[in-house]
């Protein structure tokens, strides 16, 4: 495997000889923002404590309905972070757009801040926070709209039915337009950037197996049951690298 230094220059000269870049990332993506990802040593998975249920119990939509208290009291302590800034990930790929050569970020995400970093096409796979609905009358509602609503369970406004963040919970399938969209952007890629995800969890993590190109990239701290595959691993954190990649040395959050 090549030493940092030179995993960084055969980045930027892929990413320098690229027209058709996609990004495809995870909870990673935003740990330098400052939001805990899941299945990491530190992550949310690995740290709920006393509860009485797991998280991804209490992230299913079974749940959601039998349970609705407790799930609105574990999604807004523990998954819910409006003050979050992008970070150097989330604007280096913005970057790349700007310049014409990334062609989509495909993420699992939830928290919106590709969009906030600038970026225009973003797939997220698993939904988004910034979105709710009234399950009784399909009023919506944004985050900071939800977060005012009084009492733990949110409630409509206009006819007091349940609100449903649109995020993609246990049990629940994936929007089947998003996953074709990711699949065909994919394909046509000519280098391919996976970051910030352990690609343990399908369908997402499938994806991958679209690529064609010779030019997949996996950025992760630990390993990924990819990486025999990819033609580039690196280890670094992704926004100190795709930092330095798009704008160069002495980058700083």
């Amino acid at each position: 495997m090549p030493e940092e230094k030179q995993t960084l220059e055969i980045l930027r000269e892929w990413i320098s000889l690229s027209s058709r870049i996609v990004f495809f990332g995870g909870a990673g993506t935003s740990t330098e923002s400052q939001i805990p990802d899941f299945r990491s040593a530190t992550g949310l998975y690995h740290t709920e404590g006393r509860q009485a249920y797991s998280p991804e119990e209490m992230l299913s939509k079974s749940f959601f309905y039998t349970h609705p208290e407790d799930f609105y009291t574990f999604y807004k302590t523990k998954m819910l972070y409006p003050e979050a800034k992008p970070n150097l990930a989330h604007k280096a790929l913005a970057e790349l757009e700007r310049r014409g050569k990334l062609q989509a970020v495909i993420t699992q995400n939830i928290d919106g801040l590709h969009q906030l970093g600038g970026s225009k096409r973003v797939l997220e796979l698993h939904g988004s926070v910034h979105r709710n609905g009234c399950l009784f009358c399909g009023a919506g509602y944004t985050l900071t709209e939800l977060l005012a609503i009084p009492g733990i369970v949110p409630r409509c406004k206009a006819c007091g039915g349940l609100i449903k963040p649109d995020v993609v919970l246990y049990e629940e399938q994936l929007d089947s337009d998003i996953l074709h969209q990711a699949v065909h952007a994919i394909r046509q890629a000519d280098l391919l950037i996976v970051g910030g995800t352990s690609l343990t969890v399908n369908p997402a993590a499938g994806l991958v197996q679209y690529y064609r190109g010779s030019r997949l990239v996996l950025i992760n701290k630990t390993e990924t049951p990819y990486d025999r595959l990819a033609q580039l691993v690196i280890r670094e954190p992704i926004g100190q690298t795709l930092g330095q990649a798009v704008w160069g040395e002495g980058i700083e959050l």
